[in-house]
């Protein structure tokens, strides 16, 4: 004869565990991580990446706590007729940690034609400066 546990006679009284609701800390959504090219230039640096399908109000570029984070969210209505629908479009998401040496408040970013163009100046204090040598 098998018993189950919970209501197998006991002396004790039994107790029930009840699962209690965890809050997630992951998204459902799925991301991409967009190819990027970053180059240096005098005054900063350049962040290039591609974002094929995604309108210029579904792209979020932020900076916080040092880190430059770009998400872009690509839409797709699948027609409401298909009978099997596999195609979709997944978001993309990318982080780069900064140094102190970027300036957070004039970074700039532009999309055009699915490719995003960040500008990260160097601040100040990074920037090379000439010293005068004096004769004497």
């Amino acid at each position: 004869m098998t018993t189950d546990i919970a209501t197998a006679p006991t002396a004790e009284k039994p107790t029930t565990t009840t699962a209690r609701e965890v809050p997630s800390t992951r998204e459902e959504a799925r991301f991409l991580a967009p190819p990027v090219d970053i180059w240096e230039t005098e005054d900063g640096l350049t962040v290039v990446a591609d974002l094929p399908g995604v309108a210029p109000d579904a792209v979020d570029v932020k900076v916080e706590d040092g880190v430059l984070s770009i998400r872009g969210t690509s839409s797709y209505a699948n027609p409401t007729d298909a009978t099997l629908a596999e195609f979709s479009l997944a978001g993309y998401y990318r982080e780069f940690q900064l140094s102190d040496r970027v300036d957070p408040e004039r970074i700039s970013a532009e999309l055009r034609n699915g490719v995003l163009t960040v500008r990260l100046p160097k601040a100040e204090k990074a920037r090379p400066k000439k010293v005068e040598v004096r004769v004497g």
